[in-house]
């Protein structure tokens, strides 16, 4: 009897599910960033509550354009929806974004029903501990136009993800690193730890063979095992780690930083059956 009290619960839920894009500024991050197949792959079979993010994340993450902005929209999205429970699916630096609402519930009003409501979040390729790219965009390095797609260039959100910078910020402003408060909500990453280019290799053009060329490239500069933009030691920096790319992926494939946010080697499969 108990367990079918649960299980009627949990079914009349309002389950909801939120993509959180990452570094840029969106006004259509539905087919811009993460595409529609890869969104509606995840929430096949999940219901139809659903909201894609669209801020302005060249800003510094605690912002009325960045953090602001996504407190809004998820406050929106919870109350149109009723929402009493939702999954927070984020990639790159949405991941710090979410963790400065989670890790600072006092700084904004809207923050304490949001963390409530959050079940776990799913941080794809979470650059929680910045990335060395970062430092060299900011020094006008030659990465600067290599990375321009994905970076920007020289904004507050790319100043911010110097590695010396989030260190500051994960010492003193946000919780989930070694040494550190946990946070109040679930916060497991997938790390991305390599990138496949081969021109013969199908494999290398899931999400764009010109994206993969260009990470391969920035790879060279980082750790033997990144994703082309984040080393996994900053991937893997917060909260904990869901499982490494080729752990769980189609074939063993790595997923590098592109593919993390589309629908390669069965990750959309992975994450629809999580939530």
């Amino acid at each position: 009897m108990l367990l079918l009290l649960g299980f009627s619960a949990f079914s009349n839920a309002n389950m909801g599910v939120a993509f959180v894009h990452g570094t840029g500024k969106q006004t259509d991050a539905y087919n811009d960033y993460w595409t529609g197949s890869f969104v509606q792959s995840v929430m096949s079979g999940n219901g139809t509550r659903y909201t894609v993010i669209n801020c302005d994340f060249e800003q510094y993450m605690w912002t009325s354009g960045a953090a602001g902005c996504l407190a809004g929209q998820l406050s929106s999205f919870i109350s149109a929806k009723g929402i009493t429970s939702m999954n927070v699916i984020t990639h790159s630096n949405g991941g710090n974004v979410v963790r400065w609402i989670m890790s600072n519930p006092t700084y904004d009003s809207r923050y304490p029903n949001i963390i409530n409501k959050i079940n776990k979040v799913i941080a794809l390729a979470p650059s929680s501990k910045g990335t060395p790219l970062a430092n060299a965009v900011m020094n006008g390095t030659v990465f600067e136009s290599i990375l321009g797609w994905i970076l920007g260039y020289q904004s507050d959100a790319v100043r911010m993800q110097q590695t010396s910078w989030m260190a500051s910020y994960n010492a003193n402003n946000l919780y989930g690193t070694s040494g550190r408060p946990a946070l109040p909500k679930t916060f497991k990453a997938v790390v991305g730890s390599d990138v496949d280019s081969a021109i013969w290799d199908s494999d290398s053009y899931c999400g764009g063979y010109q994206y993969q060329v260009a990470l391969e490239t920035t790879q060279n500069w980082l750790a033997s095992c990144s994703d082309g933009f984040l080393e996994c030691t900053s991937q893997a920096g917060a909260g904990s780690v869901w499982f490494y790319d080729t752990s769980r992926t189609a074939g063993s494939e790595p997923l590098s930083h592109h593919q993390s946010r589309r629908d390669c080697f069965n990750l959309d499969t992975i994450i629809r059956a999580d939530i």
